[in-house]
């Protein structure tokens, strides 16, 4: 092989690739089986089989038990809008995450302490083992299911305080600025980190994904005064979702 040359597996899934993009092989399509794609492509069976798992892979098709492997769906992706937003009388964790009032979300949520990890104790500034508060969110839109988010609070700062529960008392569910206010810690600053990688299996099962599937993950980390006072991650699926970010100008 030259250099620069593509192995015979990337140049058949590439073909067929195209074919599905452009609608020559429409969802719901049988894709052709590995010894069509032998012979109509003059490559070996492990070059077929190959193929075939870079497509599947990349989400493109899916396998049915004891019927073949057929060309999915592929769904037009919504927006997750991430800004600053807080909208009047009160706003859900749902609602702040999308920046719109009209959000038609439910969510489910748990919380429990732990002691933290040496990732999460660099991003909240504290020492490895210290106490936390671990709350775990899946976030519904219209009953689909389509954004999990886990946070993590340093008891130092909201243990024994009204708002050490994330979703309980007077301030449950109001976020993480609100509730920081209401034990005079001002958050002034929020920054996020955008990356992708392979979902978990238990990610993509609560998500409604297939293995292989490919996951966003906004790292988000409040902080006031410069501290760290809160840090999440949250998991949507990219081929359903894109991260709109709606930034003002100052």
């Amino acid at each position: 092989m030259t250099f620069g040359e593509q192995p015979a597996y990337l140049r058949v899934a590439g073909d067929l690739r195209k074919k599905i993009v452009d609608g020559s092989l429409p969802p719901h399509t049988r894709l052709p089986s590995q010894a069509r794609i032998r012979e109509e492509y003059g490559v070996s069976d492990t070059v077929a089989l190959e193929a075939r798992k870079v497509l599947m892979a990349e989400g493109l098709v899916e396998g049915r038990s004891g019927s073949g492997t057929y060309v999915r769906e592929r769904p037009v992706p919504r927006r997750v809008a991430r800004s600053g937003y807080r909208p009047a009388g009160g706003a859900t964790p749902f609602r702040q995450e999308q920046a719109d009032a009209t959000a038609r979300g439910t969510w489910e949520s748990s919380s429990e302490q732990a002691a933290a990890g040496s990732a999460i104790a660099d991003r909240l500034g504290i020492q490895v083992g210290d106490r936390v508060m671990r709350t775990r969110y899946l976030f519904r839109d219209a009953g689909e299911p389509m954004m999990l988010s886990t946070s993590w609070e340093p008891l130092a700062v909201t243990g024994r305080t009204p708002v050490m529960l994330p979703e309980e008392g007077p301030l449950g569910g109001m976020g993480v600025v609100e509730r920081m206010r209401a034990i005079d810690v001002i958050v002034d600053n929020v920054t996020e980190e955008v990356g992708a990688r392979p979902g978990l299996a238990e990610e993509l099962l609560a998500l409604g994904g297939v293995p292989g599937h490919v996951v966003l993950v906004i790292q988000r980390t409040y902080y006031a005064s410069g501290r760290p006072v809160e840090t999440a991650d949250v998991v949507v699926p990219a081929d359903r979702y894109r991260a709109s970010y709606h930034l003002p100008v100052r």
